[in-house]
């Protein structure tokens, strides 16, 4: 026997026609051989009434895959040309493999028929039950009735009969498909049923005659003509699923998509939006992937004829990365908006960002050395800062910065005997505002470092560092008043220690770890002139338990952290075996110097040498409780300055979550930085095994309070087969324009098939 297997599609189950069979002979022991013309090489054998059929030597030689094939009892019949196998029959090939009740083969039609219990494994995990399988033609011809089969994804086919025919189409009928536990006396959650289904392996197509989505029996979508691709296909053009929605903005909308696959490495997706109360919303994208290089556009456009909107409205986002060579890549990121609003209005991504980030990057990785050349562009969204204070709002819009180039270099030197290596650092950074003011920097800063472990489980870290800078600055505007313009340069050393000794204590419960943790830095006071230079890195900064220990408290260049200073803090955390588990942390700093720039530019009293205490505390002692807590206390009266809290408590069936966020305002920055009390609240419960629900309410409690901030809830059916998820969403924002702001989406998800919803 000499076979060929095709590869098996998902609804195309028929993987029983092991395709092409070319020949079928047989020599049984003690009866006459075979017809010459149906003679292959191939022997059948018979031993105690199981019989085995083999390739011989000459066959393995020609490639021809051997096939296993067993049964209780064979009976020939020479003037019928009738070989039939009964009992037990089995037959393996290339990792399949078939068991029937009864199979014949007819020499003279060349028909192979199989009867009674039929079952297939198929070479992909799918398994065919059928209650008579009919071959011919060399079997590339055939039919099966009353199948049902078991695909590897766990998913369900029937149907009464499946026909094969020679030009590689396949045809089932009567058939239903589900990708639904099947129950007995219990009908699947949904099916899809088919007069006709007709697989084509040329062109990998599968067409429905009278195709009829049914949930539970009850039907809720025909259409009399559907196509798609087979599941070999990868990707194709095409429809797919639309979204379906609602919002204050377009009213109810819909969103055909078509899947345009232009080649092997281009993608194009049309994804207009047709809504009830606006213009069509033209909008798509485009990806496309390079031998080295990926790039993405997505964007739309809309002509709005309201008269509180600008009349042409869009976006265009653009991402992607370029791989050079071996050392250099290239990414960017660029993102633009015709307004403010207009990602809200169409809940786009990005709709809740403040700024908008366009940037543009080349680096280079080399060992442990790295290098980069950036630039920077913002646009600003916020309405809540305008509506606070409009002056500051344009001051800070005029002022916004194009960053071109930023410059960053990082080496390394090899470690020493010792362990102790070199860094250098350059960074180079021209800055340009709206208002005129132009910023030139040029900074190198030489560090030694020495990170070190004693006999004892102490922990060093020694670094010596010198930081200088030249800047070249235009129209630089102090205070409001001052203008500067001119070269200026500064020095700045720098030398600190890091120390740390771990005390860890086990017991058969728990284990415990404490951790006392010091930092004493050594540097010049003042030194930052900052009538001369302005600040254009360092200006968002804040004293909290994440840079309370480092050397260096600025993440950028344009501010020194000057003065001589001790930090201290001490770090718990233990462990339980089964559950459970604490950590805590606790920190301080005192400065030599009072009116050190750090702590003045933060804290209204400038006559204390310590700062604030700041901290966190992460607790989960139980599974159904999690704490965690961050916060600044007042070092006088243990008042709290910024507290952000949070508790998870209860099981899965009943969760309810709390956040608490307070952020007291800062009378230095009262324009930037005014208080902020939120409270948000959620309760979650698994009602069943397929049922979820959540609720959520966002809350302001300032004096001034404009109530609750944002509310919604999500309802979640899931089981094996079916996704449903309902979510509401409503604002309550201080822009007029976008007041009792809304969203309503609901999705359905079908396994195997897609979702069809927002």
């Amino acid at each position: 026997m000499k076979v060929k297997v095709r590869k098996i599609t998902v609804l195309a189950i028929v993987a029983l026609f092991l395709a092409e069979q070319q020949a079928w002979s047989v020599t049984e022991a003690g009866q006459k051989q075979q017809k010459e013309e149906h003679h292959t090489g191939g022997s059948l054998y018979m031993t105690n009434n199981i019989v085995n059929f083999g390739v011989t030597a000459d066959e393995t030689a020609n490639d021809v895959e051997e096939i296993h094939f067993s049964a209780d009892e064979l009976q020939n019949d020479d003037n019928a040309d009738l070989i039939t196998a009964i009992g037990n029959v089995e037959v393996e090939y290339n990792q399949m493999h078939l068991q029937a009740d009864r199979l014949t083969y007819n020499q003279n039609t060349d028909v192979i028929t199989a009867e009674g219990n039929v079952r297939l494994l198929a070479s992909d995990g799918s398994i065919v039950y059928s209650d008579k399988v009919a071959l011919s033609d060399k079997m590339s011809v055939g039919e099966m009735y009353k199948i049902k089969a078991l695909l590897r994804d766990k998913s369900h086919v029937e149907a009464s009969r499946f026909r094969k025919k020679d030009n590689e189409t396949k045809v089932m009928y009567d058939a239903v498909y589900t990708a639904c536990d099947i129950c007995e006396g219990k009908s699947p959650l949904w099916t899809v049923k088919a007069r006709k289904v007709q697989h084509n392996e040329k062109t990998q197509d599968m067409n429905y005659t009278d195709a009829v989505v049914r949930i539970k029996d009850v039907p809720v979508f025909y259409t009399p003509f559907l196509t798609h691709p087979d599941p070999t296909v990868k990707r194709r053009s095409g429809l797919l699923p639309p979204s379906l929605g609602s919002s204050n903005y377009l009213d109810s909308y819909v969103q055909p998509r078509y899947f345009w696959a232009v080649d092997d490495q281009t993608n194009v997706v049309f994804a207009p939006i047709f809504s009830s109360n606006k213009n069509p919303v033209l909008g798509g994208s485009y990806e496309h992937y390079f031998y080295n290089a990926y790039t993405n556009i997505t964007g739309s456009w809309l002509r709005d004829d309201g008269k509180t909107r600008k009349k042409n409205r869009g976006n265009l986002f653009a991402s992607g990365r370029y791989d050079i060579n071996d050392l250099w890549r290239m990414t960017y990121d660029l993102q633009y908006v015709s307004d403010y609003i207009y990602l809200k209005d169409l809940n786009l991504p990005n709709d809740d960002d403040a700024w908008l980030n366009s940037h543009v990057q080349f680096e280079r990785f080399s060992g442990r050395n790295y290098a980069s050349i950036e630039a920077f562009y913002y646009k600003m969204l916020s309405y809540d800062l305008r509506n606070r204070n409009a002056s500051q709002y344009h001051r800070i819009n005029e002022q916004k910065p194009l960053v071109a180039p930023l410059i960053d270099v990082e080496v390394y030197s090899d470690p020493s005997d010792i362990g102790s290596y070199f860094k250098t650092q350059l960074n180079s950074a021209s800055v340009y505002h709206h208002n005129g003011e132009e910023t030139q920097r040029l900074t190198s800063i030489n560090a030694w470092e020495l990170p070190m472990t004693t006999r004892f489980g102490e922990k060093y870290r020694f670094v010596a560092s010198l930081k200088s800078d030249i800047y070249y600055i235009n129209d630089y505007r102090y205070n409001n008043n001052d203008t500067y313009t001119g070269t200026t340069a500064r020095f700045f050393p720098q030398a600190g220690v890091e120390w740390r000794l771990p005390f860890v204590r086990a017991t058969e419960d728990s284990r415990q770890i404490l951790e006392p943790v010091v930092v004493a830095v050594v540097a010049p006071d003042g030194g930052n002139q900052v009538d001369k230079i302005p600040n254009e890195d360092s200006a968002d900064v804040y004293f909290d338990d994440t840079n309370v220990l480092d050397l260096d408290r600025y993440a950028g260049y344009d501010r020194n952290d000057t003065g001589s200073r001790v930090s201290y803090g001490l770090r718990w955390s233990t462990y339980g075996n089964i559950i459970g588990r604490t950590s805590s942390f606790i920190a301080q700093s005192f400065e030599r110097k009072r009116n050190s720039n750090f702590i003045e530019s933060l804290d209204e009293d400038n006559n204390s040498h310590f700062s604030d205490y700041v901290g966190r505390i992460n607790a989960q002692p139980h599974e159904y409780l999690d704490l965690n807590y961050r916060f600044r206390l007042d070092k006088k009266n243990l008042n709290a300055k910024y507290s952000e809290l949070g508790v998870g408590v209860g099981p899965s069936f009943l969760r309810g979550y709390a956040s608490y966020i307070f952020l007291r305002g800062n009378t230095y920055y009262n324009d930037l930085y005014s208080e902020r009390k939120e409270l948000y609240t959620s309760l979650s419960s698994e009602v069943s095994q397929f049922w979820r629900v959540s609720i959520y309410n966002l809350r302001d409690l300032t004096d001034h309070s404009r109530g609750n901030l944002e509310h919604g809830g999500s309802i979640i059916y899931e089981d094996e087969c079916f996704k449903w998820e309902t979510t509401v969403r409503k604002c309550n924002s201080s822009n007029p324009d976008l007041k009792n702001s809304y969203e309503f989406g609901t999705t359905f998800y079908l396994k195997t098939i897609g979702s069809f919803g927002r």
